[in-house]
């Protein structure tokens, strides 16, 4: 009997290809061959996000990319916007399964029977009943690996959706995520980017048991001991749980990187709390001032939202001076985008949606000009680089420790490797070029 095929699409942030690729693996366990999405498949599974509005609408889309390959294959959704509105998906034509938080993990469970539904059939808990952990990771499909250590929030920004996407906080085991850790470098893969929700709250126990078994410094400090890794990345987290101790660490540390990307949101105190973040700008000026004293070379990313409701242009204006001051890397601008059941929502000072974009444009202009002048700053300097798998117009790509992004003549013998380089001069196309260290020194020789 001929084994069934299977496709994926993952929408939304690293820990949904995280959970995506550990979803595959259990497929191919159970004896379902892997496809990719442009290709025939018996089911199609698609892993939302609804973090922003544009992901809701390409749902639709995706879902017609997979019937123009199969037009009788089994359609499932899962992840947060299957929680958020299953039945919005359920209505949405050529959609057979929705699944909920906790469900998505027994997805071939649901599977008996492959033919055509009228409608989409939803099975999707009370968000309060995710309270328990399922670890992840990704292997396979990119030259880094994504390795969840921690899911849910238990943080309520107004604006916020995830809380209600993806349960209460709670963390993996120190013990599992050592044991996924090595899992993933014996499979020869150079790179470990941690990930979750809200990374820096590690710690918290399952069912809502808020007992810190271990603490997100005690994680890092025990990956660092891990035989076969060769670089660590934290993905995200929150500069209220980002510590002095941590940057300290991963100064003298011997895998994790100097990248951090620290979410801001704004650079009005005002606007801070009207978002109920847990800080104020003063605090992220320290830490990013720590990292600098400690790592000059670091690589620092920034998140930020435009627009949200009661954000004069005096307060955008302070957000853009703020971040145009401080010693950063690069900026993530995210256009505000009401969400159903948030505060945020219902707040007054709705922004124009014109002025919302010419406020994200700025941002995005100063996010170049501040990638341009660290990629500057890295001229003439020693760096290791780990080279991507795809080919890209003729021409490989690659990543340094502390994030510039590097290109070089196509060559299929880097995939998946390290090598020290200097930085020499920036493309064109922004990128940077480099010339092989123990080339160079020969050439001297």
């Amino acid at each position: 009997m001929e084994k069934k095929k299977v496709a994926f699409y993952t929408l939304g942030c690293k820990l949904n290809f995280s959970e995506t690729s550990t979803i595959a693996r259990n497929f191919t366990e159970e004896g379902f061959d892997r496809v990719e999405f442009s290709e025939k498949a018996d089911i199609y599974v698609i892993n939302t996000c609804s973090v922003t509005e544009n992901a809701d609408k390409r749902f639709k889309s995706i879902v017609k990319q997979a019937q123009k390959a199969n037009p009788d294959a089994f359609v499932a959704a899962i992840g947060c916007y299957a929680q958020l509105k299953p039945e919005e998906l359920a209505d949405v034509n050529g959609v057979d399964l929705v699944l909920g938080a906790t469900e998505k993990f027994k997805i071939t469970h649901y599977l008996n029977d492959l033919s055509k539904n009228d409608y989409g059939h939803v099975h999707s808990c009370e968000i309060e009943e995710a309270d328990f952990y399922v670890g992840s990771y990704s292997i396979g499909d990119r030259t880094r690996a994504f390795l969840k250590v921690q899911d849910g929030c238990d943080y309520k920004c107004t604006y916020c959706t995830i809380p209600l996407a993806r349960g209460i906080s709670r963390s993996d085991t120190l013990e599992n995520v050592l044991k996924n850790a090595k899992e993933i470098s014996d499979q020869g893969i150079k790179e470990i980017v941690l990930t979750g929700v809200n990374i820096g709250d590690y710690g918290k126990g399952e069912f809502g048991n808020k007992r810190h078994e271990h603490t997100f410094y005690q994680l890092v400090t025990a990956l660092d001991e891990v035989e076969g890794i060769e670089r660590l990345r934290i993905s995200s987290i929150e500069p209220n749980l980002l510590t002095n101790e941590t940057i300290n660490f991963v100064a003298q540390s011997r895998t994790f990187v100097p990248h951090f990307h620290i979410p801001l949101q704004s650079g009005s105190n005002e606007i801070l709390k009207l978002m109920r973040r847990r800080y104020q700008r003063e605090l992220y000026v320290n830490r990013v001032r720590q990292i600098k004293e400690t790592m000059p070379h670091a690589c620092i990313g920034v998140d930020v939202i435009v627009g949200f409701p009661g954000e004069t242009d005096e307060h955008f204006l302070e957000t853009y001076n703020f971040l145009n001051e401080l010693d950063i890397s690069y900026l993530h601008v995210f256009t505000y985008s009401e969400r159903d059941n948030t505060i945020a929502a219902e707040m007054d000072g709705v922004v124009p949606n014109k002025v919302r974009a010419k406020r994200s444009k700025m941002l995005r202009g100063l996010s170049a000009k501040k990638r341009r002048a660290f990629y500057e700053s890295q001229l003439g300097s020693y760096r290791t680089v780990l080279f991507e798998g795809e080919n890209k117009e003729g021409y490989i790509h690659g990543f340094t420790e502390n994030y510039v992004k590097v290109k070089a003549p196509w060559d299929p013998s880097l995939i998946n490797t390290l090598h020290e380089v200097e930085l020499t001069k920036i493309d064109d196309d922004g990128l940077v070029r480099f010339e092989f260290v123990k080339e160079k020194k020969l050439v001297e020789l």
